[in-house]
C-alpha cells in the first residue's frame, strides 16, 4: 500500500482544496468553490446556498415538463429567487420514473454536476454513503465492492451484507471498498446512522414547502475522507482549526489505525509550504516533463483528451528498442497520475512512441493497466490500433482541473484560456493573509489587473472586515492578468493618499 498523505486548505470560507500525495507525489487534487454560478458571487459562510445543486445533494423536486422525444423529463430543485424568473432546472431520465407527470413532486438526487451549459442530472435512486456502507432506500438489492478481490473477504461481507439487509426490509444496502477488514459492530452502527438520516430526510419532505433541499452531502474534506480514501491513511495535514476538530472526531469514529493529523499554523499558504500550488500550476500546462528527459503533451478537447509521448533527451538505454520500451513504461505511469491529477474522464487516446516488437507492446498494456488499478474511478484499457494508439477510457465523475482553475481568454476566445477570476481573487486573497500575518500595517495597496480591480470590489469589505485592516486595490493597465503584488503598507492616510494618486 502506498504511503498516503491528504493536505487540506480550508482556511477561506470561499474555496476548499484537498490534496492527496502517495508516496511523495501529488496524486489528486479536490477543489470546490462555496460560490452561487447563477448571481456570479462568492458566498458568505454563514450563507445558505441552496441554489446551488451538487453531487449528492438530495432535494425534493417538481416536475415541471415532461418530453418524450428525449425521454426526460425537467424538475425545478428550489423556488425561483426575486432576482432570477425561473427557477434552477434539471433533468431526470424518465425510464427512472416511468410514471411521472408535470406537477407531480418527488425526492431526487443529484448524481451529475451541472457542466457548462448542461443542467444537473438528477436521479429518482437514492443513496446515501456511510463510511463502509451505501443505504439504497426503497430498494431490494445487496453487494460488495468489486474492488474488494479476496473471495474469503468478500463471502463474509456479503453475508454481514445480507444479516443488514433483513433489518431493514424495503431498502438495499452496499458494502463498500473501505469496509475491507471490518469488523460487523462498526458496520451495524454505519446502518443504524443511515437509517436515521433518510428518516430525518423524509420528515422534512413532509413538512418543507417543495420544491427544496432536503439534505446537502458533507463539504469537500468531508467527502474525500470518507468517499476517496478507500484504505488507511498515514498522515493529515489542515490549516483550519475548527476542521481539525471536526476530522479528528470523524477518524477517531471511522478509522481504525488512528492516522498522524497535525494543525498547520505557519504564515506561509498550506499548499505552498508544501510545494503543491507549483503542482497544480504544473498540471494546467500542456507540456508534462519525465524524469529520464522524455515528455507528454497533453490535449483536451471536448470529445476526449489526446496524449502524446515524446523521447525527448533520453538517450540511456543501449538501443532503439529499450530506448523506445523505456520511455513508454514510464510514461504509461505518469499518465496514469496525470489522469488523476487533472481528473480526466471519457475517452483518452494516447500516442505511444511506435514499438516494432509484439512482445513489447503486450508489456506495455500490461504495465499500463497494472498503473491505472490503484484509480478509484473505473479505467480500462484497450489494445493498440492499427494506428498504433492505445485507447482508454475513465469513468468522468466530477469536472477536470482545466475546467474548474480556467476559462477561455476574453481577447481570443477559443484560442487560449486564462484563470478564473473567482481562484485568482482567492490567490490574492491568501496573498493578503500572508502579509497581514507577517506586520502589523494598519493597511495594504495591492496592484492588479483592472480587470481583477474590478473583480474584487465586491469584496473587499468582507475581507476587511476578516482581516481588521484597510484594503486598496489599484488597477493597472499594463498588468498581464493574473498578475498583482504589493505596492505598499503602512499607515491608513499614507496609504490611502498612494491609492488615490495611482487611480
Amino acid at each position: 500500500m502506498p504511503d498516503i498523505k491528504l493536505i487540506a486548505d480550508t482556511l477561506e470560507n470561499e474555496q476548499t482544496r484537498v490534496a492527496l500525495i502517495e508516496d511523495g507525489k501529488l496524486t489528486e487534487i479536490f477543489i470546490e468553490y462555496n460560490f452561487d454560478e447563477e448571481n456570479n458571487n462568492f458566498m458568505s459562510s454563514r450563507a445558505n446556498n441552496s441554489r446551488l445543486a451538487r453531487q449528492g445533494d438530495i432535494f425534493i423536486a417538481r416536475i415541471d415538463k415532461i418530453l418524450p422525444a428525449i425521454n426526460a423529463a425537467f424538475a425545478s430543485l428550489v423556488k425561483p429567487s426575486k432576482s432570477h424568473n425561473e427557477p434552477r432546472n434539471a433533468f431526470l431520465y424518465l425510464n427512472e420514473a416511468p410514471e411521472i407527470k408535470a406537477g407531480d413532486y418527488l425526492i431526487v438526487q443529484v448524481i451529475k454536476n451541472a457542466q457548462k451549459n448542461k443542467a444537473p442530472r438528477i436521479s429518482a435512486r437514492i443513496s446515501i454513503p456511510g463510511r463502509w456502507l451505501v443505504l439504497v432506500p426503497d430498494s431490494e438489492e445487496t453487494g460488495v465492492s468489486r474492488r474488494i478481490f479476496d473471495n474469503s473477504e468478500r463471502k463474509r461481507l456479503k453475508k454481514i451484507a445480507d444479516s443488514l439487509k433483513s433489518q431493514v426490509p424495503g431498502h438495499g444496502v452496499i458494502i463498500r471498498t473501505a469496509a475491507e477488514g471490518i469488523d460487523e459492530k462498526f458496520l451495524q452502527e454505519d446502518l443504524n446512522s443511515l437509517i436515521k438520516l433518510w428518516q430525518e430526510i423524509k420528515h422534512k419532505a413532509k413538512t418543507n414547502p417543495a420544491p427544496c433541499l432536503l439534505y446537502r452531502d458533507t463539504g469537500a474534506l468531508g467527502r474525500v475522507l470518507r468517499d476517496e480514501i478507500s484504505g488507511n491513511i498515514d498522515e493529515i495535514i489542515i490549516n483550519n482549526p475548527e476542521e481539525f476538530e471536526s476530522v479528528k472526531n470523524f477518524i477517531e469514529r471511522f478509522y481504525p489505525e488512528m492516522p498522524n493529523l497535525q494543525l498547520y499554523t505557519g504564515i506561509t499558504p498550506i499548499f505552498e509550504y508544501f510545494g503543491i500550488e507549483s503542482e497544480i500550476d504544473r498540471a494546467l500546462e500542456r507540456k508534462v516533463w519525465l524524469k529520464s528527459g522524455a515528455y507528454l503533451v497533453i490535449d483536451q478537447t471536448e470529445a476526449l483528451t489526446v496524449i502524446d509521448v515524446n523521447s525527448g533527451k533520453f538517450t540511456d538505454s543501449p538501443d532503439m528498442r529499450h530506448t523506445v520500451l523505456s520511455v513508454n513504461l514510464e510514461a504509461a505511469s505518469e499518465i496514469a497520475r496525470q489522469m488523476r491529477l487533472r481528473s480526466l474522464g471519457g475517452i483518452v487516446v494516447v500516442d505511444f512512441i511506435d514499438m516494432d516488437f509484439y512482445e513489447d507492446q503486450e508489456q506495455l498494456l500490461k504495465h499500463f493497466d497494472s498503473c491505472i488499478m490503484h484509480d478509484r474511478l473505473k479505467a480500462r484499457v484497450f489494445s493498440l490500433t492499427k494506428l498504433g494508439l492505445v485507447e482508454l477510457t475513465r469513468k468522468r465523475e466530477r469536472p477536470d482541473l482545466k475546467s474548474v482553475l480556467t476559462r477561455n481568454c476574453p481577447i481570443c476566445g477559443d484560442n487560449g484560456f486564462v484563470e478564473r477570476e473567482e481562484n485568482l481573487a482567492i490567490k490574492i486573497k491568501r496573498f493578503i493573509r500572508k502579509i497581514t500575518s507577517a506586520n502589523n500595517s494598519q493597511a495594504f495597496l495591492i496592484q492588479t489587473s483592472t480587470h481583477m480591480a474590478n473583480y474584487l470590489k465586491n469584496y473587499i469589505q468582507d475581507w476587511e472586515n476578516e482581516f481588521e485592516r484597510k484594503i486598496f486595490i489599484v488597477g493597472v493597465q499594463n498588468f498581464g492578468w493574473d498578475k498583482y503584488r504589493l505596492d505598499y503598507q503602512g499607515d491608513l492616510e499614507t496609504t490611502e493618499t498612494r491609492a488615490k494618486m495611482a487611480k
